[in-house]
Protein backbone atom coordinates (compact mmCIF):
# COMPACT_ATOMS: atom_id res chain seq x y z
CA UNK A 1 0.00 0.00 0.00
CA UNK A 2 2.82 2.95 0.79
CA UNK A 3 4.37 1.25 -2.16
CA UNK A 4 1.68 2.05 -4.32
CA UNK A 5 0.97 5.70 -2.79
CA UNK A 6 4.74 6.28 -3.63
CA UNK A 7 3.80 5.56 -7.71
CA UNK A 8 1.41 7.62 -7.36
CA UNK A 9 2.70 10.58 -5.90
CA UNK A 10 5.76 10.58 -7.81
CA UNK A 11 3.66 10.46 -10.66
CA UNK A 12 1.69 13.19 -9.56
CA UNK A 13 4.57 14.95 -9.03
CA UNK A 14 6.16 14.03 -12.66
CA UNK A 15 2.76 15.02 -14.56
CA UNK A 16 3.04 18.85 -12.58
CA UNK A 17 6.84 18.85 -13.45
CA UNK A 18 5.72 18.03 -16.88
CA UNK A 19 3.09 20.27 -17.23
CA UNK A 20 5.19 22.86 -15.23
CA UNK A 21 7.58 22.43 -18.24
CA UNK A 22 4.95 22.89 -20.96
CA UNK A 23 3.98 26.46 -19.26
CA UNK A 24 7.53 27.48 -18.94
CA UNK A 25 8.25 26.96 -22.98
CA UNK A 26 5.62 28.80 -24.30
CA UNK A 27 5.92 28.19 -28.13
CA UNK A 28 3.83 30.85 -29.05
CA UNK A 29 1.31 30.11 -31.90
CA UNK A 30 3.41 26.90 -32.40
CA UNK A 31 2.35 23.27 -31.55
CA UNK A 32 4.92 21.43 -32.69
CA UNK A 33 8.53 22.28 -31.85
CA UNK A 34 10.91 19.94 -33.05
CA UNK A 35 13.95 18.94 -35.13
CA UNK A 36 13.88 17.43 -38.96
CA UNK A 37 16.28 14.37 -39.66
CA UNK A 38 17.69 14.04 -36.11
CA UNK A 39 20.34 16.39 -36.62
CA UNK A 40 23.41 15.94 -33.94
CA UNK A 41 23.33 19.17 -32.24
CA UNK A 42 20.12 19.92 -30.71
CA UNK A 43 17.59 22.95 -31.88
CA UNK A 44 15.21 25.15 -29.52
CA UNK A 45 12.21 27.41 -30.22
CA UNK A 46 11.64 30.32 -27.42
CA UNK A 47 8.65 32.54 -27.57
CA UNK A 48 9.38 36.15 -25.87
CA UNK A 49 5.38 36.79 -24.78
CA UNK A 50 6.23 40.10 -23.90
CA UNK A 51 7.72 41.29 -26.68
CA UNK A 52 6.49 38.53 -29.18
CA UNK A 53 9.38 37.51 -30.62
CA UNK A 54 10.63 34.04 -31.52
CA UNK A 55 14.23 32.82 -31.32
CA UNK A 56 15.28 29.46 -33.17
CA UNK A 57 18.27 27.64 -32.94
CA UNK A 58 19.16 24.90 -35.16
CA UNK A 59 21.61 23.20 -36.71
CA UNK A 60 21.65 20.56 -39.66
CA UNK A 61 23.55 19.97 -42.70
CA UNK A 62 20.81 21.20 -44.89
CA UNK A 63 17.58 21.72 -46.22
CA UNK A 64 18.17 20.55 -49.84
CA UNK A 65 19.00 17.20 -51.87
CA UNK A 66 16.74 14.54 -50.77
CA UNK A 67 16.55 14.64 -47.00
CA UNK A 68 16.88 17.41 -44.51
CA UNK A 69 18.30 18.40 -41.16
CA UNK A 70 17.15 21.46 -39.35
CA UNK A 71 14.90 22.52 -36.73
CA UNK A 72 11.38 23.60 -36.79
CA UNK A 73 8.53 25.28 -34.93
CA UNK A 74 4.73 24.32 -36.76
CA UNK A 75 1.53 24.16 -36.77
CA UNK A 76 -1.01 22.05 -38.61
CA UNK A 77 -3.26 23.74 -41.15
CA UNK A 78 -5.78 23.18 -43.90
CA UNK A 79 -6.96 25.58 -47.10
CA UNK A 80 -5.82 28.47 -47.83
CA UNK A 81 -3.64 30.69 -45.29
CA UNK A 82 -0.57 33.69 -45.59
CA UNK A 83 2.37 33.56 -43.42
CA UNK A 84 4.73 36.49 -42.46
CA UNK A 85 7.43 37.79 -40.78
CA UNK A 86 10.41 39.91 -39.89
CA UNK A 87 13.84 38.04 -39.57
CA UNK A 88 16.85 37.72 -39.01
CA UNK A 89 20.18 36.42 -37.92
CA UNK A 90 22.08 36.80 -34.19
CA UNK A 91 26.00 36.78 -35.31
CA UNK A 92 28.24 36.28 -37.72
CA UNK A 93 27.33 33.08 -38.67
CA UNK A 94 30.17 30.01 -39.60
CA UNK A 95 28.37 29.16 -43.31
CA UNK A 96 27.13 31.30 -45.35
CA UNK A 97 24.42 28.92 -47.10
CA UNK A 98 22.78 28.69 -42.95
CA UNK A 99 19.29 28.87 -43.85
CA UNK A 100 16.07 30.91 -42.08
CA UNK A 101 12.67 31.47 -42.84
CA UNK A 102 8.98 29.99 -43.88
CA UNK A 103 8.04 26.77 -44.71
CA UNK A 104 5.32 24.38 -45.52
CA UNK A 105 5.93 20.64 -45.16
CA UNK A 106 3.31 17.65 -46.05
CA UNK A 107 5.56 15.73 -42.65
CA UNK A 108 7.62 15.52 -40.40
CA UNK A 109 10.22 13.49 -42.15
CA UNK A 110 13.60 14.25 -43.31
CA UNK A 111 12.51 13.61 -47.26
CA UNK A 112 8.86 15.33 -47.30
CA UNK A 113 7.53 17.33 -50.03
CA UNK A 114 7.95 21.21 -48.98
CA UNK A 115 8.08 24.69 -49.86
CA UNK A 116 9.72 27.10 -48.35
CA UNK A 117 10.77 30.88 -48.19
CA UNK A 118 14.57 30.53 -47.41
CA UNK A 119 16.96 33.70 -46.52
CA UNK A 120 20.45 32.36 -46.62
CA UNK A 121 23.69 33.90 -44.55
CA UNK A 122 25.35 35.21 -47.65
CA UNK A 123 22.37 36.66 -48.75
CA UNK A 124 20.61 34.70 -51.70
CA UNK A 125 16.47 34.16 -51.03
CA UNK A 126 15.02 31.46 -52.91
CA UNK A 127 11.80 29.65 -52.90
CA UNK A 128 12.61 26.28 -52.35
CA UNK A 129 10.50 22.83 -52.64
CA UNK A 130 10.42 19.18 -53.35
CA UNK A 131 7.42 18.02 -55.48
CA UNK A 132 8.10 14.35 -54.39
CA UNK A 133 8.62 12.30 -51.46
CA UNK A 134 12.49 11.71 -51.05
CA UNK A 135 13.18 13.55 -53.85
CA UNK A 136 15.81 16.04 -55.16
CA UNK A 137 15.00 19.87 -53.93
CA UNK A 138 14.65 22.36 -56.46
CA UNK A 139 14.26 26.62 -55.99
CA UNK A 140 13.38 29.53 -57.70
CA UNK A 141 16.17 32.29 -56.78
CA UNK A 142 14.49 35.82 -55.86
CA UNK A 143 16.34 38.51 -57.40
CA UNK A 144 16.34 40.68 -53.97
CA UNK A 145 19.12 40.08 -51.97
CA UNK A 146 18.95 39.97 -48.12
CA UNK A 147 15.39 40.25 -47.33
CA UNK A 148 14.54 41.29 -43.66
CA UNK A 149 10.33 40.72 -44.49
CA UNK A 150 9.55 37.59 -45.79
CA UNK A 151 5.66 35.90 -47.06
CA UNK A 152 4.99 32.66 -48.01
CA UNK A 153 1.45 31.93 -49.05
CA UNK A 154 -0.87 29.05 -50.23
CA UNK A 155 -3.78 30.08 -52.31
CA UNK A 156 -5.72 26.20 -53.32
CA UNK A 157 -2.31 24.37 -54.55
CA UNK A 158 0.07 27.26 -55.61
CA UNK A 159 2.84 28.30 -53.66
CA UNK A 160 3.33 31.71 -54.10
CA UNK A 161 6.73 33.60 -52.25
CA UNK A 162 7.36 37.49 -51.30
CA UNK A 163 10.29 39.68 -50.22
CA UNK A 164 11.25 42.79 -48.90
CA UNK A 165 13.65 45.21 -47.27
CA UNK A 166 11.81 46.58 -44.11
CA UNK A 167 10.22 50.12 -45.78
CA UNK A 168 9.46 48.69 -48.83
CA UNK A 169 6.81 46.98 -50.16
CA UNK A 170 6.69 43.27 -50.93
CA UNK A 171 7.40 41.81 -54.16
CA UNK A 172 6.85 38.71 -55.65
CA UNK A 173 9.78 36.26 -56.30
CA UNK A 174 8.49 32.68 -56.70
CA UNK A 175 5.53 30.79 -57.50
CA UNK A 176 5.21 27.19 -58.27
CA UNK A 177 2.34 24.34 -57.71
CA UNK A 178 2.36 21.43 -55.25
CA UNK A 179 -1.02 19.42 -54.37
CA UNK A 180 -0.28 18.98 -50.56
CA UNK A 181 -2.63 16.70 -48.71
CA UNK A 182 -4.11 18.36 -45.84
CA UNK A 183 -3.23 18.98 -43.27
CA UNK A 184 0.31 20.92 -43.82
CA UNK A 185 2.80 21.83 -41.43
CA UNK A 186 3.43 25.25 -41.02
CA UNK A 187 6.02 27.62 -39.65
CA UNK A 188 9.48 28.75 -39.15
CA UNK A 189 12.56 27.19 -39.35
CA UNK A 190 16.47 27.12 -39.03
CA UNK A 191 19.36 25.54 -40.18
CA UNK A 192 23.37 25.84 -39.69
CA UNK A 193 23.90 24.08 -43.04
CA UNK A 194 26.95 22.41 -40.71
CA UNK A 195 26.85 19.73 -38.29
CA UNK A 196 29.18 21.10 -35.77
CA UNK A 197 27.14 24.50 -35.63
CA UNK A 198 24.21 25.66 -34.14
CA UNK A 199 22.72 29.30 -35.34
CA UNK A 200 20.28 31.42 -34.41
CA UNK A 201 17.63 33.33 -36.11
CA UNK A 202 15.33 35.51 -34.72
CA UNK A 203 11.70 36.42 -35.79
CA UNK A 204 8.92 39.25 -35.54
CA UNK A 205 5.69 40.13 -36.46
CA UNK A 206 5.33 36.58 -37.59
CA UNK A 207 1.13 36.47 -38.49
CA UNK A 208 -1.12 33.69 -40.16
CA UNK A 209 -3.87 35.27 -41.86
CA UNK A 210 -6.36 32.83 -43.04
CA UNK A 211 -7.88 35.48 -46.38
CA UNK A 212 -11.94 35.17 -47.15
CA UNK A 213 -13.12 33.09 -49.85
CA UNK A 214 -13.54 34.93 -52.79
CA UNK A 215 -16.76 36.83 -52.95
CA UNK A 216 -17.23 37.21 -49.30
CA UNK A 217 -18.64 39.89 -48.34
CA UNK A 218 -16.92 41.58 -44.98
CA UNK A 219 -19.74 42.96 -43.85
CA UNK A 220 -21.93 40.14 -44.14
CA UNK A 221 -19.84 37.61 -42.81
CA UNK A 222 -17.30 39.39 -40.76
CA UNK A 223 -13.65 38.41 -39.56
CA UNK A 224 -11.83 37.55 -36.53
CA UNK A 225 -10.15 40.12 -35.28
CA UNK A 226 -6.35 41.42 -33.73
CA UNK A 227 -5.74 44.40 -31.69
CA UNK A 228 -2.46 45.52 -31.96
CA UNK A 229 0.01 47.72 -31.08
CA UNK A 230 3.46 49.02 -33.13
CA UNK A 231 6.38 50.58 -32.00
CA UNK A 232 7.02 53.03 -34.54
CA UNK A 233 10.42 53.25 -34.06
CA UNK A 234 11.35 49.45 -33.91
CA UNK A 235 8.34 48.37 -36.45
CA UNK A 236 7.86 45.52 -33.37
CA UNK A 237 4.10 44.90 -33.58
CA UNK A 238 2.00 43.47 -30.10
CA UNK A 239 -1.45 41.61 -30.20
CA UNK A 240 -3.25 42.57 -27.00
CA UNK A 241 -6.62 41.47 -27.66
CA UNK A 242 -7.43 38.38 -30.02
CA UNK A 243 -11.36 37.94 -30.77
CA UNK A 244 -13.26 35.81 -32.97
CA UNK A 245 -15.60 38.58 -33.31
CA UNK A 246 -15.24 41.65 -35.27
CA UNK A 247 -13.93 44.96 -34.18
CA UNK A 248 -12.47 47.82 -36.17
CA UNK A 249 -10.95 51.32 -35.63
CA UNK A 250 -8.88 51.81 -32.18
CA UNK A 251 -8.66 55.62 -30.87
CA UNK A 252 -6.05 56.30 -28.57
CA UNK A 253 -7.20 58.24 -24.86
CA UNK A 254 -5.44 61.11 -24.38
CA UNK A 255 -3.87 59.17 -21.00
CA UNK A 256 -2.88 56.65 -22.71
CA UNK A 257 -4.39 54.08 -20.48
CA UNK A 258 -6.96 52.63 -23.11
CA UNK A 259 -8.41 52.79 -26.49
CA UNK A 260 -11.65 52.94 -27.58
CA UNK A 261 -12.99 50.60 -30.75
CA UNK A 262 -16.30 49.66 -32.15
CA UNK A 263 -18.11 46.03 -32.55
CA UNK A 264 -21.32 45.55 -34.16
CA UNK A 265 -22.78 49.20 -33.41
CA UNK A 266 -21.00 50.03 -29.75
CA UNK A 267 -17.94 51.47 -28.93
CA UNK A 268 -15.89 49.65 -26.40
CA UNK A 269 -13.36 51.00 -24.04
CA UNK A 270 -10.38 48.59 -23.46
CA UNK A 271 -7.84 49.55 -20.84
CA UNK A 272 -5.11 48.68 -21.71
CA UNK A 273 -4.09 47.40 -18.15
CA UNK A 274 -6.59 44.71 -17.82
CA UNK A 275 -7.34 44.41 -21.29
CA UNK A 276 -11.01 43.69 -20.55
CA UNK A 277 -13.27 45.37 -22.79
CA UNK A 278 -16.07 47.44 -21.34
CA UNK A 279 -18.87 48.96 -23.51
CA UNK A 280 -19.75 52.54 -23.69
CA UNK A 281 -23.39 53.63 -22.81
CA UNK A 282 -24.14 55.55 -26.18
CA UNK A 283 -28.21 55.87 -25.14
CA UNK A 284 -29.99 54.53 -28.27
CA UNK A 285 -27.03 55.33 -30.59
CA UNK A 286 -26.54 51.29 -31.11
CA UNK A 287 -25.57 51.71 -35.17
CA UNK A 288 -22.10 52.87 -34.88
CA UNK A 289 -19.96 52.75 -37.69
CA UNK A 290 -15.89 53.15 -37.53
CA UNK A 291 -15.48 56.89 -37.72
CA UNK A 292 -15.48 57.77 -34.40
CA UNK A 293 -12.99 59.79 -31.98
CA UNK A 294 -11.77 61.71 -28.97
CA UNK A 295 -11.44 65.01 -29.08
CA UNK A 296 -7.88 66.40 -28.66
CA UNK A 297 -8.33 67.21 -24.84
CA UNK A 298 -10.15 63.65 -24.48
CA UNK A 299 -13.37 64.42 -22.77
CA UNK A 300 -15.74 64.32 -25.80
CA UNK A 301 -16.16 61.86 -28.01
CA UNK A 302 -17.70 62.05 -31.65
CA UNK A 303 -19.74 59.08 -33.01
CA UNK A 304 -20.80 58.33 -36.26
CA UNK A 305 -23.94 56.44 -36.62
CA UNK A 306 -26.88 54.95 -38.63
CA UNK A 307 -30.32 56.67 -37.79
CA UNK A 308 -33.61 56.85 -38.99
CA UNK A 309 -34.94 60.36 -39.63
CA UNK A 310 -38.43 61.62 -39.07
CA UNK A 311 -38.96 62.47 -42.52
CA UNK A 312 -38.10 58.72 -43.23
CA UNK A 313 -34.64 59.50 -44.58
CA UNK A 314 -31.82 56.80 -43.05
CA UNK A 315 -27.96 56.98 -43.17
CA UNK A 316 -25.12 58.05 -40.61
CA UNK A 317 -25.43 61.33 -38.64
CA UNK A 318 -22.80 62.46 -35.94
CA UNK A 319 -23.02 62.93 -32.41
CA UNK A 320 -20.80 63.83 -29.48
CA UNK A 321 -21.03 62.45 -26.12
CA UNK A 322 -18.64 62.75 -22.71
CA UNK A 323 -16.17 59.92 -22.97
CA UNK A 324 -17.38 58.79 -20.14
CA UNK A 325 -20.56 57.66 -21.98
CA UNK A 326 -24.36 59.32 -21.56
CA UNK A 327 -27.12 60.46 -23.69
CA UNK A 328 -25.45 61.41 -27.12
CA UNK A 329 -26.41 64.58 -28.95
CA UNK A 330 -27.55 64.70 -32.42
CA UNK A 331 -24.95 67.17 -34.42
CA UNK A 332 -25.45 67.01 -37.85
CA UNK A 333 -29.06 67.47 -39.63
CA UNK A 334 -28.23 65.82 -43.05
CA UNK A 335 -27.39 62.38 -43.64
CA UNK A 336 -25.41 60.60 -44.64
CA UNK A 337 -22.39 62.21 -41.89
CA UNK A 338 -19.20 60.42 -41.21
CA UNK A 339 -17.25 61.79 -38.77
CA UNK A 340 -13.45 62.30 -39.08
CA UNK A 341 -12.08 64.92 -36.96
CA UNK A 342 -12.11 67.37 -34.01
CA UNK A 343 -10.58 70.69 -34.27
CA UNK A 344 -7.64 71.08 -31.73
CA UNK A 345 -9.88 73.63 -29.42
CA UNK A 346 -12.84 71.58 -29.63
CA UNK A 347 -15.18 74.27 -31.68
CA UNK A 348 -15.39 72.44 -34.84
CA UNK A 349 -16.59 68.63 -36.13
CA UNK A 350 -15.09 67.87 -40.02
CA UNK A 351 -16.96 64.76 -41.73
CA UNK A 352 -17.00 63.33 -44.79
CA UNK A 353 -20.91 63.74 -46.16
CA UNK A 354 -22.77 63.11 -49.39
CA UNK A 355 -24.72 66.18 -50.23
CA UNK A 356 -26.34 66.58 -54.11
CA UNK A 357 -25.17 63.65 -55.20
CA UNK A 358 -21.21 63.97 -54.38
CA UNK A 359 -19.41 63.38 -50.89
CA UNK A 360 -17.28 66.15 -49.79
CA UNK A 361 -15.52 67.55 -46.73
CA UNK A 362 -17.70 69.80 -44.26
CA UNK A 363 -17.66 71.31 -41.60
CA UNK A 364 -19.73 72.21 -38.79
CA UNK A 365 -19.49 73.94 -34.76
CA UNK A 366 -19.42 71.13 -31.94
CA UNK A 367 -22.69 72.69 -30.49
CA UNK A 368 -24.57 71.85 -34.53
CA UNK A 369 -26.12 74.18 -36.38
CA UNK A 370 -25.51 75.21 -40.42
CA UNK A 371 -22.85 72.72 -41.78
CA UNK A 372 -20.60 74.45 -44.36
CA UNK A 373 -18.50 73.03 -47.61
CA UNK A 374 -14.62 73.06 -47.61
CA UNK A 375 -13.87 70.66 -50.77
CA UNK A 376 -15.66 70.65 -53.94
CA UNK A 377 -14.14 68.23 -56.34
CA UNK A 378 -16.35 66.09 -58.30
CA UNK A 379 -15.72 62.26 -57.07
CA UNK A 380 -14.99 60.98 -53.60
CA UNK A 381 -13.34 63.54 -50.67
CA UNK A 382 -12.96 61.94 -47.31
CA UNK A 383 -11.10 61.12 -44.22
CA UNK A 384 -10.86 64.76 -42.73
CA UNK A 385 -8.38 65.31 -40.40
CA UNK A 386 -6.94 68.36 -38.29
CA UNK A 387 -3.07 68.48 -37.23
CA UNK A 388 -1.98 69.13 -33.80
CA UNK A 389 -1.96 73.05 -34.26
CA UNK A 390 -4.85 73.67 -36.22
CA UNK A 391 -2.83 75.13 -38.95
CA UNK A 392 -4.29 72.39 -42.01
CA UNK A 393 -6.56 69.77 -42.37
CA UNK A 394 -5.77 66.57 -44.20
CA UNK A 395 -7.94 64.33 -46.57
CA UNK A 396 -7.81 61.87 -48.93
CA UNK A 397 -9.60 62.43 -52.44
CA UNK A 398 -9.88 60.91 -56.01
CA UNK A 399 -10.07 63.95 -57.83
CA UNK A 400 -6.65 62.70 -59.95
CA UNK A 401 -7.84 59.03 -60.76
CA UNK A 402 -6.59 57.48 -57.55
CA UNK A 403 -7.00 58.08 -54.33
CA UNK A 404 -4.45 60.11 -52.51
CA UNK A 405 -3.79 62.62 -49.23
CA UNK A 406 -4.33 65.81 -49.97
CA UNK A 407 -4.37 69.23 -47.35
CA UNK A 408 -5.89 72.54 -46.95
CA UNK A 409 -6.53 75.02 -44.54
CA UNK A 410 -9.38 75.21 -42.11
CA UNK A 411 -11.24 77.30 -44.27
CA UNK A 412 -10.75 75.08 -47.47
CA UNK A 413 -8.60 76.96 -49.41
CA UNK A 414 -4.93 75.84 -50.52
CA UNK A 415 -5.90 72.30 -51.19
CA UNK A 416 -2.64 70.21 -52.08
CA UNK A 417 -1.63 66.65 -52.90
CA UNK A 418 0.67 65.15 -50.45
CA UNK A 419 1.19 61.98 -50.93
CA UNK A 420 2.50 60.10 -54.61
CA UNK A 421 2.57 56.95 -56.00
CA UNK A 422 1.00 53.04 -57.36
CA UNK A 423 -0.89 52.98 -54.28
CA UNK A 424 -4.70 54.12 -53.13
CA UNK A 425 -4.30 55.95 -49.86
CA UNK A 426 -6.84 56.78 -47.59
CA UNK A 427 -7.47 58.39 -43.94
CA UNK A 428 -4.22 60.07 -43.00
CA UNK A 429 -3.71 60.36 -39.03
CA UNK A 430 -0.87 63.21 -37.75
CA UNK A 431 1.28 61.99 -34.69
CA UNK A 432 0.89 64.43 -31.84
CA UNK A 433 3.99 66.35 -32.93
CA UNK A 434 2.23 67.13 -36.22
CA UNK A 435 5.88 65.64 -38.22
CA UNK A 436 4.37 62.78 -39.33
CA UNK A 437 1.30 60.74 -40.53
CA UNK A 438 0.42 56.94 -41.13
CA UNK A 439 -2.30 55.95 -43.69
CA UNK A 440 -3.68 52.57 -45.12
CA UNK A 441 -2.84 52.34 -48.98
CA UNK A 442 -4.48 50.10 -50.95
CA UNK A 443 -3.10 48.12 -54.19
CA UNK A 444 -4.05 50.11 -57.52
CA UNK A 445 -6.19 47.31 -58.33
CA UNK A 446 -8.77 47.77 -55.85
CA UNK A 447 -11.21 50.79 -56.85
CA UNK A 448 -9.69 54.28 -55.85
CA UNK A 449 -13.35 55.04 -54.57
CA UNK A 450 -13.46 51.90 -52.63
CA UNK A 451 -11.69 50.61 -49.13
CA UNK A 452 -13.34 47.32 -48.56
CA UNK A 453 -12.28 44.58 -46.23
CA UNK A 454 -10.65 41.52 -46.34
CA UNK A 455 -7.51 42.92 -48.73
CA UNK A 456 -3.70 42.74 -48.40
CA UNK A 457 -3.00 46.54 -47.27
CA UNK A 458 -0.04 48.68 -45.82
CA UNK A 459 0.53 50.46 -43.16
CA UNK A 460 2.59 53.67 -44.34
CA UNK A 461 4.07 56.95 -42.66
CA UNK A 462 5.24 59.77 -44.39
CA UNK A 463 6.90 63.11 -42.96
CA UNK A 464 4.49 65.90 -43.65
CA UNK A 465 7.39 67.90 -44.82
CA UNK A 466 8.28 65.19 -47.29
CA UNK A 467 6.78 63.57 -50.50
CA UNK A 468 8.41 60.26 -49.57
CA UNK A 469 6.59 57.26 -47.52
CA UNK A 470 7.84 53.75 -46.30
CA UNK A 471 6.14 50.59 -45.09
CA UNK A 472 5.60 50.19 -41.13
CA UNK A 473 3.04 47.38 -41.70
CA UNK A 474 2.13 44.51 -44.14
CA UNK A 475 -1.75 43.72 -42.86
CA UNK A 476 -4.60 41.66 -43.86
CA UNK A 477 -7.29 44.20 -43.21
CA UNK A 478 -8.93 47.22 -44.87
CA UNK A 479 -12.03 48.73 -43.85
CA UNK A 480 -11.80 49.15 -39.96
CA UNK A 481 -8.07 48.51 -39.69
CA UNK A 482 -7.14 52.29 -38.71
CA UNK A 483 -10.04 54.42 -40.33
CA UNK A 484 -9.74 57.16 -37.05
CA UNK A 485 -6.52 58.67 -35.56
CA UNK A 486 -4.93 55.84 -33.70
CA UNK A 487 -1.48 57.44 -32.49
CA UNK A 488 -0.41 56.82 -28.68
CA UNK A 489 -0.41 60.29 -26.95
CA UNK A 490 3.69 60.57 -26.37
CA UNK A 491 3.94 59.78 -30.59
CA UNK A 492 5.85 56.21 -30.35
CA UNK A 493 3.35 53.62 -30.91
CA UNK A 494 0.24 53.48 -33.08
CA UNK A 495 -2.89 50.80 -32.75
CA UNK A 496 -4.80 49.01 -35.79
CA UNK A 497 -6.69 46.20 -36.29
CA UNK A 498 -5.60 43.82 -38.70
CA UNK A 499 -8.59 40.43 -39.22
CA UNK A 500 -8.20 36.98 -40.46
CA UNK A 501 -10.82 34.17 -41.14
CA UNK A 502 -8.74 31.65 -39.19
CA UNK A 503 -7.44 31.53 -35.32
CA UNK A 504 -6.78 35.17 -34.22
CA UNK A 505 -4.47 33.76 -31.50
CA UNK A 506 -1.72 32.87 -34.63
Amino acid sequence: MVRLLTITACFIMMTLMDSAETIAQNHGAFTSVTDIGNPKLKGSTKFDDSRQIYTLTGSGLNIWANADEFHFASVKLTGDFILTTSCRFEGAGANPHRKMGLIIRENLTPGSRYADAAVHGEGLTSLQYRTKNDDVTDEIKAGLTAPDVIQLERKGDTIIMRCAKTGNPFTETGRLSIAFNAPVYAGLFVCSHDTAVVEKAVFHNFRIDVPAAENVDGYRQPSASRLELMDIATGNRKVIYATKGHIEAPNWSKDGKFLIYNSEGLLYKFPLATKTPVKINTGEVVNSNNDHGLSFDGKMLAISSSTKLPDGRSGSMVYTVPVEGGIPKAITKNVPSYWHGWSPDRKTLVYCAERNGDFDVWGISSNGGEEFQLTKSKGLDDGPEYTPDGKYIYFNSVRTGMMKIWRMLPDGSNQEQVSFGEYNDWFAHLSPDGKSMVYVSYPADVPANSHPHNQRVLLRIQQTNSPEAKVLAYIYGGQGTMNVPSWSPDGKTIAFVSFTYGDPNY
